[in-house]
């Protein structure tokens, strides 16, 4: 199929954008990668009256720290993430997951902000940042604002931001060195979109004890979840086998899942616990120190 007619206008910096947006108001749609944008329209299941390109605002295309943190502007390919070298020693999490975001050519043309807005609760990097408890920085006609990950994702491709707003950069908390990251994924290919997807981040200390421990989950809600219950089950203890497992157990109440052609509720809430399970155990050895 071919999407239907519609106006395009192209912005030349973050201020044209949100006049552009604040003029033609929720009919218009941001065009970044388009990798997941363009299909919707193709199908159309998204018929925007205009959209707005902004693939010219090279000042969202930046990869660089601050204070503690990681920061990437939205319009940074995920390519351009998934090899770069601060981001695997700051987030190493990050191009794992990144490894499982369709493949290649759509990861070079793709965005980090255009993956985040569209807030498909199947897709992996809102389960990542909300699981890092990450903050995502928007801009508007009153100024830039921070909304962390947690309030950002509100429903099936929705957000917090208003129709006027467009998503500037994301911000994630410095991992220590020596945390060991996974991700664990069930999907019917690779390079699909996770029927169910677990990541973990988690760091020992001398004693062996976990005292950081990050969890989320995909496809398995409305929204990415972040696993609080297991988080508070591994923190502080020593990561047998015993209490991984009973981390594991925490996940069924933790979260939502439906039911739809891939693959029924009761399905996804079983292999959820068994991936989160997977991927704290695989965390835990890959970790600078071991229990």
């Amino acid at each position: 199929m071919k999407p239907p007619a519609v106006k395009y206008a192209r912005a030349g910096d973050v201020q044209e954008a949100v006049a552009l947006l604040r003029e033609h108001g929720a009919d218009a749609k941001v065009l970044a990668g388009g990798q997941s944008l363009v299909p919707l329209m193709s199908f159309r299941l998204a018929r925007p009256s205009i959209l707005i390109d902004i693939n010219r605002v090279g000042e969202l295309d930046y990869i660089r720290e601050d204070n503690g943190s990681l920061l990437i502007g939205a319009m940074t390919r995920q390519r351009d993430v998934e090899i770069s070298r601060t981001v695997a020693d700051a987030v190493p999490l990050l191009p794992q997951a990144l490894h499982h975001v369709g493949h290649v050519t759509n990861r070079n043309r793709g965005t980090i902000g255009g993956s985040l807005a569209h807030a498909d609760p199947a897709s992996e990097l809102p389960a990542l940042v909300t699981g890092l408890a990450g903050e995502l920085v928007v801009e508007g006609p009153k100024g830039s604002r921070t909304i962390v990950a947690e309030d950002f994702f509100v429903g099936t491709f929705t957000t917090a931001m208003e129709p006027d707003e467009v998503l500037a950069a994301v911000r994630l908390p410095r991992l220590p060195a020596g945390t060991g990251v996974a991700v664990e994924e069930l999907a019917r290919r690779h390079g699909d979109f996770a029927i169910v997807a677990a990541m973990a981040a988690v760091h020992l200390g001398s004693d062996g004890s976990v005292d950081l421990v990050r969890l989320a989950a995909s496809g398995v809600d409305s929204v990415p979840v972040r696993l609080h219950a297991a988080e508070a089950v591994l923190a502080g203890a020593q990561p047998t086998a015993e209490v991984i497992d009973a981390a594991a157990a925490t996940v069924a109440d933790s979260i939502n899942p439906t039911g739809d052609v891939h693959a029924p509720a009761s399905y996804r809430r079983d292999m959820a616990r068994l991936l989160v399970k997977r991927a704290v155990a695989a965390a835990v050895e890959r970790s600078g120190v071991q229990a």
